[in-house]
């Protein structure tokens, strides 16, 4: 048994998001795996109380609100793996800004931080080779895929057997990176019907997307999995996307509906054995 301290900017108590629907996925497997783990917040991280933490492995997942003296701290050992949801090695968090992925070397932040971790976790071989690219480190490793409650998984393949309208799921989204704004150009110039997707309850969110033929999903920034476009594959869903897709460049991406759904609930565990490994080490 080892003790963990998993640290992260939020948890699923503060905000539903991809990042945190994931870490909390984690966490429990973690704890039936037998490791004692404890979550804190970033900003609660101080000097002093990681001093609290001597002996302990540390799991940090988005860390935008950990001190700069914090991550001195970790770096100091190689105690911990960061397990990377987006990309905090660059100001701009885009590697999507710059030509072949490339972001000049004044861009790159928190460079001592990734290079010292035991490893980076990585969720697509798409997502290693930007974040390998950018900092030119030995030490990333690709999960190829993400996790997914039972509960979760169980609701996505009720809605893989859910008849399909006409129309195509646009995510309706505020931020800019997304790209509502491209995906209803694409569907008005080819004279397709569509529906813009949202909701701030997760199953209702998966029930309006699992309704529609397809997703269309242009994002401006490298995704490093794309949840819903996984998501939309689960629930027997098309999908039209531009490079951006991490997921789309992994081997499984072929499979759709219960048959990604079953190899989800395998990769759970394979996931967690591979991070097992590494923490036992």
């Amino acid at each position: 048994m080892t003790k963990i301290l998993y640290i992260s900017d939020f948890f699923l108590s503060d905000l539903i998001g991809g990042g945190e629907l994931s870490d909390d996925v984690l966490c429990k497997q973690l704890i039936e795996k037998g490791h004692q783990l404890q979550k804190k917040r970033s900003h609660q991280i101080t000097h002093q109380s990681l001093s609290k933490y001597k002996g302990w492995f540390f799991i940090i997942s988005n860390f935008i609100n950990l001190k700069k003296e914090c991550k001195d701290i970790l770096t100091s050992n190689n105690n911990y793996i960061i397990y990377e949801h987006d990309h905090k090695y660059l100001i701009s968090r885009n590697p999507g800004l710059y030509d072949n992925f490339l972001a000049p070397k004044e861009q790159i932040i928190n460079y001592e931080f990734y290079k010292n971790a035991n490893r980076v976790i990585t969720q697509t071989s798409f997502h290693k080779k930007i974040v390998e690219k950018n900092l030119k480190i030995n030490n990333v490793v690709s999960i190829s895929g993400n996790f997914w409650s039972l509960q979760s998984l169980e609701f996505l393949r009720k809605m893989s057997k859910v008849d399909k309208n006409d129309k195509y799921a646009i995510l309706n989204s505020r931020t800019p990176h997304k790209n509502t704004r491209d995906a209803i150009r694409y569907c008005r110039a080819k004279k397709i019907d569509y529906n813009l997707v949202s909701s701030s309850n997760y199953e209702d969110f998966l029930s309006k997307l699992g309704q529609n033929k397809k997703l269309i999903f242009l994002p401006k920034t490298p995704e490093t999995l794309s949840r819903v476009v996984v998501e939309s594959r689960m629930m027997n869903m098309g999908t039209i996307l531009n490079k951006n897709v991490g997921a789309s460049y992994e081997d499984w991406f072929g499979m759709k509906g219960e048959e990604l759904i079953d190899y989800m609930i395998d990769k759970r565990k394979r996931i967690t054995n591979t991070i097992g490994k590494i923490i036992n080490e």
